[in-house]
């Protein structure tokens, strides 16, 4: 851990990083914050998330501890800056700061701050000095949304003290049949682990269930279609440029959400774009209206969705692999993702019933789009996607249930 920070000290101050300078100041006053903001009048339930895509995660199950538990405080906290920096000012929790780093004395002095009566920890982040203070302190502990790989530490020969973690937890409530099975074969039972599903799915059929309306994103619209491209990174925007200025443009507007929306990256899609505009000038009334909009903000993009006739998920061309495609799918919209997109199972599932479709370059993006112009397939694709999503629901009220039973929350 602490070659960690120095290598993000090294990143911020002499490769002038941005994320990992933002990473370094966020912690300087946590333990100030910590301490004015839980004064041991009430008791504090925990819930941890890396970044914003499983803060998202575990936002149902936060909403409904806020009111069925309103004598509990909630402390939110996050490793990332990218989830930080969005949610800071999230009105679902008292108290937002980042996790200071696992060490031994941080997680004491944490936990003789906070004193939480629960903590709940999201998908993953298996910190652990943390969790061994909180079984020594016997403060019951949750996973949710829980998903688990081959190849992770706990299924190693040399994993067995990271084993003995989560042996420790109180529950695991995992997504899929595959983590569960993999949980069995190192002895954690059913006593333990079960399968509850992916809370997203409460999530984006919330937003389906409330919309959000965005008046500058109505202004923009007019009657053609709209392509909504979210979280793309340069070779998804590559692809489309190409598509774009090759004819996809004709009866179409694109509403374009980048991944990254630094100033150099905006001005390369500007580039790529010729003609567009920026959400930050047409907000000011410094634009009017146009064919292509670029999305310069971060957080906006779950309901950006809900405006498209066709959406585009990116990620698909990277590494990583695909960004989140239930948002979009929610919607009842068709979901179109880039070839890597293996990792994910809800995506796996998506594409398997024909409810997103998959491409792997400019030709077959072309081809998937002139298919999408067939009113019966489009409405068939869309159907399925937003299908999906409704009948996947109902983590949240299978994790409150396990909550209620074992009675960790008694004071209300």
């Amino acid at each position: 851990m602490r070659a960690y920070k120095a290598a993000v000290s090294l990143s911020a101050r002499l490769g002038g990083n941005e994320k990992a300078r933002q990473w370094l100041e966020g912690r300087e006053n946590v333990w100030e914050g910590l301490a004015a903001a839980f004064p041991g009048d009430r008791p504090v339930i925990w819930v941890h998330a890396a970044s914003l895509g499983e803060f998202e995660q575990g936002r149902p199950v936060m909403e409904a501890l806020r009111r069925q538990y309103p004598g509990y405080r909630l402390l939110l906290t996050f490793f990332s800056p990218s989830g930080y920096n969005v949610r800071k000012n999230y009105d679902g929790a008292d108290h937002v700061c980042y996790l200071p780093l696992d060490t031994a004395a941080n997680a004491q002095r944490f936990l003789g701050l906070v004193n939480p009566a629960m903590a709940i920890f999201i998908k993953y982040e298996f910190w652990y000095h943390y969790l061994a203070a909180l079984h020594a302190r016997a403060v019951p502990v949750l996973l949710i949304s829980g998903i688990f790989r081959h190849g992770q530490v706990f299924f190693r020969w040399y994993g067995g003290l990271f084993r003995q973690l989560l042996r420790q937890m109180d529950h695991l409530f995992v997504q899929n049949e595959i983590s569960l099975h993999m949980l069995r074969d190192i002895g954690i039972g059913p006593e333990q682990a079960s399968l509850a599903g992916d809370t997203r799915f409460d999530r984006v059929w919330a937003l389906r269930m409330q919309p959000q309306a965005l008046p500058v994103i109505e202004k923009f619209l007019d009657s053609r279609e709209v392509l909504v491209a979210g979280s793309t990174w340069p070779d998804d925007e590559k692809m489309l440029a190409a598509w774009w200025n090759d004819g996809g443009r004709q009866r179409r507007q694109l509403i374009l959400a980048p991944h990254e929306t630094e100033e150099g990256h905006i001005r390369a899609i500007e580039a790529a774009f010729p003609g567009a505009i920026r959400y930050s000038a047409l907000a000011a009334g410094q634009a009017g209206p146009g064919d292509v909009l670029i999305i310069d903000n971060v957080g906006m993009l779950s309901a950006l969705y809900r405006y498209s006739h066709v959406s585009y998920v990116g990620g698909g061309f990277g590494k990583a692999g695909i960004h989140n495609l239930l948002e979009p799918a929610t919607y009842g919209k068709p979901v179109v993702i880039g070839p890597v997109f293996h990792q994910f199972h809800e995506a796996v599932e998506l594409v398997q019933i024909r409810g997103a479709l998959v491409v792997q370059d400019e030709a077959t993006f072309r081809e998937r789009m002139d298919a999408l112009e067939d009113a019966y397939y489009y409405e068939q694709t869309a159907e399925i996607a937003g299908r999906y999503v409704e009948e996947h629901q109902g983590a949240t009220g299978r994790i409150m249930l396990y909550i209620q039973e074992k009675r960790f929350l008694t004071r209300e």
